[in-house]
């Protein structure tokens, strides 16, 4: 932000796997020019990095499409990175690599469901009751809430702020991160408690064996998940 308005409205025209491939894979070059070329201007970063928090919590408030979202929720996350880009390199590639396995893990459920909105999700625990068993805490890990992978680099990000004498920087991005965490726990909420396992409608006469390869998927899903415990590693 404020050079974000592409994105959404690209990603929402493209389908689920060249989306995850401009979600993740287009970032990798131009953060690497970032992390290796100085910055003359600081304070410029850090207003550009909570511009661009409070852009992705608040354009992802209304959206029904989940690509959408997803291209919100990047923007947000970019804007956690360039806030600690000058005074971490190390930490944004950590924040990076982290986004990175959980919006891979996001779209490969999306994908294994064909759900492109979220009415369509809200159903699709009858497609696959385990992948929607998982894609809720998923999305917790996305919006960053412990004890899930995502709240790892929020955390150090924080931290590291906090050490450069920034706490109304990191408060003022921990309040934008509110936002973000609202749309992702009202997607879950559609995925677990809208539709009763009962309802005639939802449930399918027979359930046909779906043929994908599952093991990217079910790998990057308990990554993005469950590798908080390494973060003193980190």
């Amino acid at each position: 932000s404020p050079l974000h308005t592409w994105l959404p409205e690209v990603l929402q025209g493209l389908d689920l796997a060249t989306g995850l491939i401009l979600s993740t894979w287009q970032k990798l070059a131009p953060f690497m020019l970032l992390v290796q070329i100085p910055t003359p201007h600081p304070q410029l970063l850090v207003a550009l990095g909570l511009l661009s928090t409070l852009v992705g919590g608040w354009g992802g408030l209304n959206q029904t499409q989940l690509r959408k979202i997803l291209a919100y929720s990047s923007i947000a996350h970019l804007g956690w990175m360039l806030l600690i880009l000058q005074f971490s390199p190390s930490l944004t590639l950590i924040a990076l690599a982290t986004y990175i396995l959980m919006t891979m893990s996001t779209f490969m459920i999306f994908s294994f469901n064909k759900a492109t909105t979220v009415n369509t999700l809200a159903s699709s625990w009858a497609k696959a009751p385990l992948a929607t068993a998982a894609a809720p805490l998923l999305l917790l890990s996305l919006g960053g809430l412990p004890p899930m992978t995502g709240f790892m680099p929020k955390w150090l990000i924080l931290q590291e702020l906090t050490k450069q004498h920034l706490p109304l920087t990191a408060v003022l991005a921990a309040f934008t991160a509110l936002l973000s965490l609202y749309f992702y726990l009202r997607l879950s909420y559609s995925m677990t408690l809208t539709l009763s396992p009962n309802s005639v409608s939802g449930t399918p006469p027979w359930r046909v064996s779906s043929h994908k390869q599952t093991m990217p998927m079910a790998t990057t899903t308990l990554a993005a998940i469950l590798l908080l415990p390494l973060a003193p590693a980190v």
